[in-house]
This record gives structure tokens, C-alpha cells and sequence, in this order.
């Protein structure tokens, strides 16, 4: 999992295309709505829910807490009270990592 693309130009996402970004399901998305207050997503007129840039950062930083760093959500939670800028600057370097790795695999391939 890389960090998600998205055009720069859209402002709000669906709850598919969110997850489909981190490779989820929505009802994953749905709980984790449920457990942390900043993931607050806001509903369209017909109800659905529409995420902003910001809220997949946060889902960002759970999902490579949860996902990728093997954390429950009550460590998780704990984690993010404690050290959240830590965190944030290591799913960064994580995922720069991986982009990097997937670089030089694409480059091997072609050679």
C-alpha cells in the first residue's frame, strides 16, 4: 500500500473510491468512522458519505497502523494519543519507501 493518488483538483471522495484506494472494504471504513472522532466524514443530500483529503490522511495513518504495523485498534488508538506526529512521520517515510522499492523494481524490469 502506497499513499493514495487522487487528483488534485477533487475536493471529496466517495466511501468506494476511499477504499478502494487503501484496498479495504467500506465497512472497515464505516467502523473505523465509528472508533475515532477524526475521521468525520460528511454526507452528500442523499446521504452518502464524502471524504476529504484530510480524512484519508487520518485513514492513511490507521490503516499503516492497523494494516501494516499489526496494531489492534485499542493500540492504535493509545498510539495515535501519544505520538501521533511520530506516526505520521513514519507512514510517510514507509510509504516513500515502497514507492522507491516499486521504482527500482519497474527499472530492473524494463532493463
Amino acid at each position: 500500500m502506497s499513499t493514495p493518488e487522487y487528483p488534485p483538483d477533487k475536493l471529496y471522495f466517495s466511501i468506494g473510491e476511499v477504499a478502494d484506494m487503501f484496498g479495504i472494504n467500506t465497512s472497515n471504513l464505516r467502523y473505523w468512522e465509528k472508533e475515532f472522532d477524526f475521521i468525520n466524514p460528511k454526507k452528500n443530500r442523499k446521504g452518502n458519505r464524502v471524504y476529504t483529503k484530510q480524512d484519508i490522511e487520518s485513514i492513511r495513518l490507521l490503516y499503516h497502523l492497523t494494516k501494516e504495523k499489526g496494531y489492534t485498534i485499542e493500540g492504535a488508538r493509545k498510539v495515535l494519543e501519544a505520538q501521533r506526529q511520530k506516526v505520521e512521520t513514519t507512514a510517510d517515510i514507509s510509504a516513500r519507501l515502497r514507492r522507491i522499492k516499486q521504482e527500482l523494481i519497474d527499472l530492473r524490469d524494463r532493463l
